[in-house]
C-alpha cells in the first residue's frame, strides 16, 4: 500500500486508498449490513488501508456509529479516522459544540485524526465564520481533539479559491476524477492547492460508479493497452498519478470492489503518457455520447410546468454516456412525477431564455421516452 502524506513533527501515514463509509453494503430492508462492513473493514485493514472517512449525514446518521463499533476492534494506533462538521444544518454554536461531542460519543473516540468542514460553499463558509464554528475548531484542534483540520467542498472554482486562501488548511478534500475536470473546484483547484501547499484527498474519483462500467466501445483505447484492467483501475490511477493527492476516497461495498482497489494501489504504477492519453481518448469518447448541449446553468427555470428541464437531461445525458442502469434507475425514480419531461406543455418559454438554443421542448419528450424504456427494459 502507498503512503504519501506527511506532516513536520507528526508521524502520521494515512494510506493512498481511503476507505469511504457513504456506501456500506446494504441488507435487503436497505439498513445497512453491518456483519458485511465489519468484514470489509477487516480485510483493508490487514491490506494496509489505514483511512476511513465518515460523515454524520451517511446512511441516515448510522455510519458513524457502525464504524465507531468496528473500529473499536482496532488498536487506535492502527488507522486513521476522518469526519466531518454537518455545516448544512448548523445555525448556532451550541448546536455545533452539540454535535461534535455527539460525534466523539458515536465514534467512541477521544480524538479525531482528520475533521473536516462538510461540504462547504461560499454561502456555508461565511455562515461558519460568522457563527464562530470555524474558530470552535480551531480551538479544538489546538487542544488536539483533532490533529488535521480541513474542509470537503462542492461550489463553484472561485469559492473554492476564496475558502483556500482564507485560512491555514492542513488539507482540502475535492471531488475529481478524468470525466469532471472542470467542475466544482476541478484541475484549477487541484493545481491552486499544489501551489499552496495544501495536501489534497479527492472524492468521486469514479464518478459514483459511473466510470466503473462503461460501455464497452469507449474502453476500446484502455483494452488496447491492458485488456485485464477494470475500468475503476484506470479512473483510480489517473486520480492517484496527479500531483499532490494524498489519499483518493473509494466507496466500497463489495469484497470484490475492495480486492479491485488494492490491487491498484498495491505497488500503485502512475500512469505513464501512453496511459494518459488512452484515458484521454476514453473521456472525448464518452463525452460524445451526450444527447444534447445543457449546461445546467437554469436560465430556463422555474418552468411553468414545474418539470426540472436541467435535471431531466442531466439524467438523460448520463444514461445514454454511462450506460448504466441502476444509477439511472435510481436517479429516475428519485425525480418526482411532477417534474418528469412529460409535464411539458409546450409553452416555449424555456426555449426562449436557453443561451444553448437548444430545442427543448422535443427534446423533453425524447428524453421522458428514451429514459422510460431504458428503465424498463429488465
Amino acid at each position: 500500500m502507498d503512503y504519501r502524506m506527511e506532516k513536520p513533527g507528526m508521524e502520521l501515514r494515512p494510506s493512498l486508498l481511503g476507505y469511504g463509509c457513504m456506501r456500506f453494503p446494504r441488507k435487503k430492508d436497505r439498513t445497512v449490513d453491518e456483519e458485511k462492513v465489519a468484514q470489509l473493514i477487516h480485510r483493508a485493514m490487514e491490506a494496509g488501508v489505514t483511512y476511513y472517512d465518515t460523515a454524520w449525514f451517511y446512511h441516515d446518521g448510522e455510519s458513524e456509529p457502525i464504524l465507531g463499533r468496528i473500529l473499536s476492534q482496532y488498536p487506535r494506533e492502527s488507522y486513521y479516522l476522518a469526519t466531518k462538521m454537518p455545516c448544512a444544518i448548523i445555525d448556532s454554536l451550541e448546536q455545533a459544540k452539540d454535535i461534535f461531542a455527539k460525534q466523539m460519543e458515536r465514534l467512541q473516540m477521544d480524538h479525531f485524526d482528520f475533521y473536516l468542514l462538510h461540504s462547504l460553499s461560499g454561502r456555508s463558509w461565511k455562515k461558519m465564520l460568522e457563527l464562530g464554528v470555524v474558530d470552535f475548531l480551531e480551538q479544538c484542534h489546538r487542544e488536539g481533539k483533532f490533529r488535521w483540520f480541513g474542509f470537503s467542498f462542492h461550489d463553484e472554482y472561485e469559492a473554492f479559491e476564496e475558502i483556500l486562501r482564507a485560512w491555514n488548511w492542513d488539507f482540502c478534500q475535492i471531488q475529481l476524477n478524468y470525466m469532471d475536470r472542470d467542475i466544482q473546484a476541478g484541475l484549477r483547484g487541484h493545481d491552486l492547492a499544489l501551489e499552496l501547499g495544501v495536501p489534497l484527498v479527492i472524492m468521486e474519483p469514479v464518478k459514483g460508479g459511473l466510470l466503473a462500467q462503461p460501455p464497452e466501445e469507449v474502453l476500446e483505447p484502455l483494452r488496447a493497452l491492458d485488456p485485464n484492467a477494470t475500468p475503476s483501475s484506470w479512473a483510480m490511477r489517473w486520480v492517484g498519478s496527479l500531483p499532490g493527492v494524498k489519499v483518493v476516497l473509494s466507496g466500497m461495498s463489495s469484497m470484490e470492489q475492495l480486492e479491485d482497489n488494492l490491487s491498484t494501489f498495491s505497488n500503485f504504477r502512475p500512469l505513464s503518457e501512453e496511459e494518459r492519453a488512452a484515458v484521454d481518448e476514453t473521456a472525448h469518447r464518452l463525452a460524445q455520447r451526450v444527447k444534447n448541449g445543457c449546461t445546467g446553468c437554469r436560465y430556463c427555470m422555474p418552468c411553468p410546468a414545474g418539470v426540472d428541464i436541467p435535471k431531466s437531461f442531466r439524467i438523460w445525458n448520463r444514461m445514454e454516456m454511462y450506460q448504466n442502469y441502476p444509477v439511472t434507475r435510481y436517479s429516475w425514480r428519485e425525480m418526482p412525477a411532477e417534474a418528469r419531461p412529460d409535464q411539458c406543455y409546450r409553452c416555449g418559454r424555456c426555449e426562449r431564455l436557453c443561451p444553448q438554443h437548444l430545442p427543448i421542448r422535443a427534446q423533453l419528450a425524447q428524453a421522458q421516452e428514451e429514459i422510460t424504456a431504458f428503465v424498463e427494459k429488465r
